[in-house]
């Protein structure tokens, strides 16, 4: 069973994508990463994409900074390693490809972490937008700098015509600042976005 759907976020139009039991893709569009739907069925009531349009409204109303959901990502066994640390990286925080490479005992990896960062499957709740250049820089992002500059601002955080990391913004701060509306009062050290064990819907080879 394949289906899709669409939600429109500030940052545009995201697909996502399901096999039915699990959320399979959510895409920024346009991408080239996301597969065709060309004969699946577009279904928003399917209870995995369904709970995902319900959190990404939530995730962008502010209100939400964990995500629960059952994830099935396609990929080699290096990639899915790299994925599942992704969900490790705090709310509102930020690691660099280096440190990521460290954390999955493999610290000689930085570009090939970077190139599995490149093709996770499942944006934002799998925040590869989280990761940054070892100098303090956004580096590439699949979806564009503006959209992951965005959404580390919505997370509190902001960078500079020079993207250099600014400190953390308080919700006053933020509106009268650079005159993005405030998103909401989360902020800081919460946790992953979400958590990827061994539960029958997680990450598969």
């Amino acid at each position: 069973m394949n289906v899709f759907c669409h939600f429109q976020s500030p940052i545009g139009r995201l697909l996502l994508t399901s096999d039915g039991t699990a959320l399979t893709g959510l895409y920024m569009e346009p991408s080239r990463k996301a597969q065709s739907t060309d004969g699946w069925s577009e279904d928003p009531t399917v209870a995995p994409l369904a709970a995902a349009l319900r959190q990404l409204g939530e995730y962008f109303a502010g209100t939400r900074r964990e995500f629960d959901l059952p994830l099935r990502m396609q990929g080699t066994e290096f990639q899915q390693r790299v994925w599942r640390e992704l969900t490790e990286i705090p709310y509102g925080q930020t690691w660099s490809y280096g440190e990521l490479a460290k954390r999955i005992d493999n610290p000689s990896a930085s570009r090939a972490v970077g190139l599995a960062n490149g093709r996770n499957p499942i944006s934002i709740i799998v925040p590869c937008h989280r990761v940054i250049g070892a100098d303090g820089s956004l580096t590439g992002y699949g979806g564009g700098l503006e959209r992951k500059s965005w959404l580390l601002a919505h997370e509190g955080l902001h960078w500079g015509a020079n993207m250099g990391q600014l400190p953390l913004l308080d919700q006053g701060q933020r509106d009268s600042e650079d005159g993005t509306p405030a998103v909401g009062s989360i902020r800081g050290d919460g946790r992953a976005a979400v958590k990827l064990g061994d539960q029958p819907h997680d990450v598969q080879p």
